[in-house]
């Protein structure tokens, strides 16, 4: 029967996901020799090649993933044993480390954390740590988070046999403009009514892609006047009549109120919105403790969505 190494699976799976031996390395907190030994210690236990030379680099032969695909299924099913062991060492009350984009933190994690503790049982030992999507799926792909929360069009597939993802809410885009503006006051305000004005986004990143999207879908390309990612930047520019921006909900429901000179208004015509989910390593949702963070963060969800519709 072959033999079969868990830890060696894994650095083979990591050197798919990162593409180079060297970034294996530094995800695993190995030397380049000691990765490109362990893969060469399970090919020979495999009996099969699993990588060939492409210039000065490495690719995953076709074995190589063959492998790999059944050993998804292996990983998945460690997750399930490693919940079930957590669960009857310490129950519930486990440690869950959740990396989450920044706006997430306030609107959705905050209140999850507050709904758990407020729960008459021990609950688990929420860590948070705010990261972007690639950064958060890099974090829980490494073993370094248990959740990580990020926009649909930055989540992992639901082919990517790594993860269980699931949805939370569409977060509505509103519309930021100065105080004095044309339209501050106009009825039914859409989008195409601004088709003229300065935008203010970011460069590049999901940002830029997401206000680029709902303009073109409102029937122009936006004229990007001003670059900034913080959204607090973003709304001093628009308070200064420097331009005018998409704001999510989740973002300018901790400022609503904050600042007298800019309006935000809601496109109820358009109904632009960007798509929050969750993902954890697949297997390891029926963790007693992952589980109810995920169920925390479903209610908060709710709620903030509840909240948001009565405005």
């Amino acid at each position: 029967m072959t033999e079969w190494d868990v830890k060696k699976l894994r650095i083979l799976r990591t050197l798919r996901d990162r593409g180079t031996v060297t970034a294996t390395a530094e995800a695993l907190r190995m030397t380049p020799s000691a990765v490109s030994q362990q893969l060469s210690n399970l090919s020979r236990q495999l009996g099969v090649p699993l990588l060939e030379a492409r210039g000065r680099r490495v690719r995953l032969t076709a074995a190589a993933h063959l492998v790999l695909r059944h050993a998804e299924a292996v990983f998945a099913q460690l997750e399930r044993a490693d919940a079930e062991l957590t669960d009857y060492l310490r129950g519930e009350a486990g440690e869950v480390r959740v990396a989450a984009f920044s706006t997430a933190v306030p609107a959705l994690v905050v209140p999850a954390i507050r709904r758990l503790r407020a729960e008459d049982r021990p609950g688990p030992d929420v860590r948070v740590r705010e990261a972007e999507a690639a950064r958060a799926y890099e974090l829980l792909a490494a073993g370094d988070a248990d959740l990580a929360l990020s926009l649909t069009a930055h989540a992992p597939t639901a082919h990517d046999p790594r993860f269980t993802v699931r949805p939370l809410l569409a977060d509505p885009l509103d519309v930021a403009l100065p105080v004095g503006h044309r339209l501050a006051a106009a009825p039914a305000l859409r989008l195409a009514e601004l088709s003229d004005d300065p935008w203010i986004f970011g460069g590049s990143g999901p940002w830029s892609q997401i206000t680029r999207a709902a303009c073109e879908a409102a029937g122009f390309v936006p004229e990007q006047a001003h670059s900034a990612c913080g959204w607090t930047a973003i709304l001093a520019m628009v308070e200064a009549g420097l331009g005018v921006a998409l704001i999510p909900r989740m973002a300018s429901a901790e400022r609503r109120g904050g600042r007298d000179g800019v309006v935000l208004r809601v496109l109820e015509a358009d109904r632009p919105r960007r798509h929050v989910v969750a993902a954890v390593r697949r297997g390891a949702e029926r963790a007693p403790a992952v589980a109810r963070v995920l169920g925390a963060l479903g209610a908060a969800a709710d709620s903030f969505t509840s909240a948001e519709q009565r405005l």
